[in-house]
């Protein structure tokens, strides 16, 4: 009977927990406010605040191979690394397009550094996040479920028939499976924190030809080739030209004579 008495309630300790899990971090706020203060005596806990920095910035650049080799150099003196790279063109632009992460004590750097020259920006956002408050609250809640898991692993060891066993069984994996959840959550933070994400994308502005300036640029060069090749031509069959030329001279002449002579 005290097997299944304390089964009942470490039941409905769970069941309380669970409901717990799925609040917000209001109930954490409320406990926070109603401790008592620390006596005069005891020394200030300076709280490390949990944050999130990301930024995302976009200029044009002259030279964007040049340009994109002064950002991988700036990477690597910070140790930063890029999860992702693209490279886009369209008509008029070439665009590149980097997410770097980097540690947050290096953020502010990597970025002055690899946009060293930029006379000005299309955008340049800079955000913080303070995650104090959650990571506080995930920490807590992950302990309680802990702390609930080991109480029915030694519920475990005193059950007397397979019912019980079946039952205990069921609410640790219950269990088990919130506890992977929280601390899945949990590492999400610490690495949003650990490591900040910056995204960025230069861009090299590129002369625009439309269909009827290249039609009108080859018709140009054809006309140009064609002349050449007239040129050529002709050059080929000056001895004909000379003798026609003198010909029509003489005819010409021959003409004038019969009028005088009339």
């Amino acid at each position: 009977m005290l097997f299944i008495t304390r089964l009942i309630l470490l039941t409905l300790l769970l069941a309380a927990t669970g409901c717990q899990s799925q609040e917000e971090s209001p109930e954490y706020e409320s406990v926070e406010m109603t401790m008592a203060p620390p006596p005069p005596e005891a020394p200030t806990i300076e709280l490390q605040r949990k944050l999130i920095k990301e930024g995302r910035v976009e200029y044009e650049t002259d030279d964007i191979s040049a340009t994109r080799q002064q950002v991988f150099a700036a990477i690597k003196r910070y140790r930063g690394y890029v999860s992702s790279d693209e490279e886009h063109k369209s008509p008029g632009r070439t665009s590149n397009t980097l997410v770097i992460r980097v540690p947050a004590e290096n953020f502010d750097n990597l970025l002055k550094e690899a946009t060293t020259g930029v006379r000005k920006f299309d955008i340049r956002e800079i955000n913080v996040k303070d995650v104090t408050e959650e990571f506080l609250d995930i920490q807590a809640r992950l302990k309680t479920k802990k702390e609930l898991e080991a109480r029915f692993l030694e519920l475990l060891k005193q059950a007397n028939t397979v019912t019980e066993v079946l039952e205990i069984e069921k609410q640790i994996a219950a269990l088990r499976s919130d506890i992977e959840s929280i601390e899945g959550r949990l590492k999400y933070l610490e690495n949003q924190v650990s490591l900040s994400t910056l995204s960025m994308t230069f861009y090299e502005s590129t002369p625009v030809h439309t269909e009827f300036s290249e039609e009108f640029k080859d018709s140009f060069r054809n006309g140009w080739d064609n002349l050449i090749w007239f040129l050529v031509f002709l050059t080929n069959i000056w001895p004909f030209i000379l003798l026609g030329l003198l010909l029509l001279i003489g005819l010409s002449a021959l003409r004038k004579r019969r009028r005088n002579v009339t």
